[in-house]
């Protein structure tokens, strides 16, 4: 998009000269760097860097699209070198993931933000210097309107787009609402991969290296066919060469059978295409559950491996309880017990059986299926997941209770009230006022059940962070799937 005046020979020279120097560059390193050991590097990093690993991974997270560092330090290094030290058994991968993926996904939110409030007229005002037009601009801001949540996405994985693609979705018009689930998952799959990558080679840091190299190469194919593929959409999107296409892939019998495949599967290959277009509101509300599936799949299953190892309080557990002994009264208490009961079964068994009746009558069997399915798998996952983590209750709980203690199964069951108010708002009554307050409603009783657990000391606090996580994925997931079941019955 910008263009550079540059002669030919002037390409030939400045080509030589990149060549010239990263050959020399080549020859130096093996010549008086032929006993580098990266292991031993890594070794004295991680006993000198230590827990500010945490610090400097997800500063670094933060910082490569947040400040556009990503355009001089490609983030990859640092999760890397991040991932090698957990894996010295320095630090833990699992907070470190976390960090690393909330600091990424706030720096994604910062850039986009900056270009909201300024990209559009500064690019506009200062763009035509650099050859960027105001009608190349508008090109940018279609594009993005129809493919910005594939850009975000994949570009986690290209240096350059990945620190570019917040700041020029928010100048581009794009919405958050439709940009942050992209940036969920895409900075969340990044993140996971590059710091498990050098979690698993912490012993062979060169191995880690040549995965990185074997990454580049996979990310520089994508980049060629996407390539390749933008300018077969350019070409095909004039209808007299799309007959033209059609007619010689016909003609040809290595290529015919493709044309009568795509004829006979054009309703559902278009429906896949769609389903990749964040535009509608269909694929917005897909993408929006597979961000939560991510994410509270993430959260339940790290705590598990945590506490598989530990079962005692974790410092944030030490420091919440800090906090409920600073602020407990006798009325305090009387109000948390009353707020714990609307998570327990004998008060929410009645409400979904009375919620799935009236579903049921309403004809709603989509929602009906998706409540009863979620509420099943909720009470299997409690179990077996108490069974497999056998972390026991904190001692001295204000209420009887008995079993273990991970996850919390009132703070899973009362993602109920987030699910219902939800739905109401968005499937059912999608014209009602005040959608917004009666989905806060629902999400500030669920945090009020999950933390009067804390409260009443028969809950550490990553066992309502578990308990939430779950309750969240079974929703989201069935949720998902009735969407997806929905849409191909039409279809």
């Amino acid at each position: 998009m910008i263009k550079v005046p540059e002669t030919k020979k002037g390409k030939r020279l400045s080509l030589a000269a990149i060549v010239l120097v990263v050959a020399a560059g080549f020859y130096l390193y093996k010549t008086y760097f032929p006993e580098l050991n990266l292991q031993e590097l890594l070794d004295e990093f991680a006993n000198f860097l230590g827990a500010w690993t945490y610090l400097v991974v997800g500063l670094l997270a933060f910082l490569e699209t947040g400040a556009f560092v990503g355009l001089l330090v490609p983030g990859e290094t640092a999760m890397l070198i991040g991932g090698a030290v957990a894996g010295q058994g320095v630090i833990n991968v699992f907070l470190l993931i976390a960090i690393a993926w909330t600091m990424a996904f706030l720096g994604d939110s910062t850039s986009f933000y900056l270009g909201h409030r300024l990209g559009r007229d500064f690019i506009l005002k200062h763009g035509p210097k650099f050859g960027i037009t105001r009608e190349r601009y508008e090109q940018v801001e279609d594009y993005f309107d129809k493919h910005g949540g594939k850009t975000v996405l994949i570009g986690r994985f290209i240096g350059l787009v990945r620190a570019l693609a917040p700041f020029v979705a928010g100048s581009s018009g794009m919405k958050y609402r439709a940009f942050a689930p992209y940036s969920i998952l895409g900075s969340g799959l990044q993140i996971t991969l590059h710091v498990l990558a050098g979690y698993f080679f912490a012993r062979s840091i060169e191995a880690a290296a040549e995965y990185v190299g074997l990454a580049a190469l996979i990310i520089g194919t994508m980049l060629g066919v996407s390539l390749v593929s933008y300018f077969a959409w350019k070409y095909l999107r004039e209808p007299e060469n799309r007959v033209k296409t059609v007619k010689w892939m016909d003609e040809h019998w290595y290529t015919a059978w493709t044309v009568r495949l795509c004829r006979r599967y054009e309703t559902q290959l278009r429906w896949v295409q769609d389903r990749f277009t964040p535009g509608g509101t269909f694929g917005l509300e897909v993408t929006t559950l597979f961000a939560i599936i991510a994410v509270s799949s993430f959260v339940l299953f790290a705590y598990a491996g945590i506490l598989l190892d530990d079962g005692g309080p974790t410092p944030g557990d030490l420091r919440a309880f800090d906090v409920t002994d600073l602020i407990e009264t006798g009325w305090l208490t009387d109000i948390a017990k009353v707020i714990t009961a609307l998570g327990s079964s004998y008060i929410l068994l009645p409400l979904v059986a009375i919620t799935t009746v009236i579903l049921a009558l309403k004809r709603r069997w989509s929602e009906a299926i998706v409540l009863v399915l979620s509420w099943i798998a909720i009470g299997f996952g409690i179990d077996w997941i108490k069974e497999w983590v056998a972390r026991p209750r904190p001692p001295d709980g204000m209420v009887d209770v008995k079993g273990f203690a991970y996850p919390s199964g009132h703070a899973a069951h009362s993602i109920f009230y987030v699910w219902l108010s939800v739905t109401i708002a968005v499937r059912l009554r999608p014209d009602m006022a005040r959608k917004a307050a009666l989905v806060t409603g629902g999400i500030v009783l669920a945090v009020l059940i999950g933390l009067s657990r804390v409260y009443l000391n028969v809950h550490y606090l990553s066992d309502v962070f578990g308990g939430w996580a779950l309750g969240a994925l079974c929703f989201s997931f069935f949720a998902v799937a009735a969407l997806l079941a929905g849409q191909l019955r039409k279809n």
